[in-house]
């Protein structure tokens, strides 16, 4: 947005470190999604509203604080725009928010919002958000709906997933794996996407922002190839992994560690992962960049943080 001249105004929690902005022409408002009052002020002179605030859990059972941010968030600016006349919300939805046809299948976006089926709180969080913006939509509102993939790349200041298992490589940590794949994409390709929506999207439609399919194992052998380690990894079967998952929820809460083998991200990994984006490419333009080059940068930007911010 910067790059092509417009203002750019971000809403961040109180207290929000605020280092990722670093160096970004960007104009800062303090807020909250839970407190309409701070978006009101927030929207304040705005013409849209890219709306990405959301928690993310792939810990099983519900989550009050997930469905609060997720969908009584996205209700409240759903709101905020209404009442400030924004001309135009991008909400940043998920492919998770989708159903999870099987294998074989193609996931487009003929494939709709299905809170019914979903198999964590974070889906059904999506799927619901998601159906908020399309009944908004009915009512006047001029929404467009980008649904991203497994977002990875530079500046992962927030460690993502997949960012924990680069910088892992790059400090040559022995990583544990199990066998499936998923689709990634680049975050600034993402980015663009969510501009190519605002600028074409028609009211109403949804976009599918994906990138490209790689297996866990063939992640980490880029990895070694990449960062010049040969560090260690094991492969955990998936009948294994899958009866761990059983009990590693409990081990996640007690020692307060990142959760990372549960049975939401074993189904994710299993799951179809055949994404197509070309209705993005088709009618936006939108052209996401190979894996390959997603992680050489990757490698590169936690090279560098870690050299600047050492241990």
């Amino acid at each position: 947005m910067q790059a092509s001249g417009q203002a750019v105004r971000a809403l961040v929690l109180p207290a929000e470190n605020l280092a990722p902005l670093e160096g970004c022409d960007v104009e800062i408002v303090q807020g909250d999604v839970l407190q309409p009052e701070s978006l009101s002020k927030a929207f304040l002179g705005v013409d849209t509203v890219y709306h990405l605030a959301g928690l993310i859990s792939i810990q099983p059972g519900k989550n009050r604080q997930v469905q609060r941010v997720n969908i009584e968030g996205t209700r409240n600016v759903i709101r905020a725009c209404q009442r400030a006349g924004i001309k135009r919300l991008v909400y940043t939805s998920s492919i998770h928010a989708l159903g999870r046809p099987p294998h074989g299948v193609q996931i487009d976006e003929a494939t709709p919002f299905d809170p019914v089926h979903a198999i964590s709180a974070y889906d059904y969080s999506k799927a619901s958000a998601s159906l908020e913006v399309l009944a908004a939509i009915n009512h006047g509102l001029d929404a467009v709906l980008a649904c991203p993939t497994g977002v990875i790349g530079p500046w992962d200041f927030r460690l993502s997933e997949v960012g924990a298992i680069i910088r892992g490589a790059v400090l040559g940590y022995n990583q544990w794996y199990i066998d499936g794949a998923y689709d990634f994409v680049d975050v600034r390709d993402v980015a663009r996407g969510l501009e190519l929506i605002q600028e074409k999207g028609p009211t109403g439609h949804t976009y599918i922002l994906s990138g490209e399919r790689i297996s866990v194992q063939n992640l980490i052998h880029t990895l070694w190839e990449l960062t010049g380690r040969r560090f260690k990894s094991f492969r955990v079967p998936l009948p294994v992994a899958r009866f761990a998952s059983l009990f590693t929820p409990i081990y996640y809460h007690l020692a307060k560690a990142r959760p990372r083998f549960t049975p939401y991200s074993l189904a994710t990994l299993a799951s179809n992962c055949n994404i197509s984006h070309a209705k993005a490419s088709r009618e936006l333009g939108y052209a996401p960049r190979p894996l390959i080059e997603t992680l050489s940068d990757t490698v590169a930007w936690f090279t560098h943080h870690i050299r600047q911010n050492p241990m």
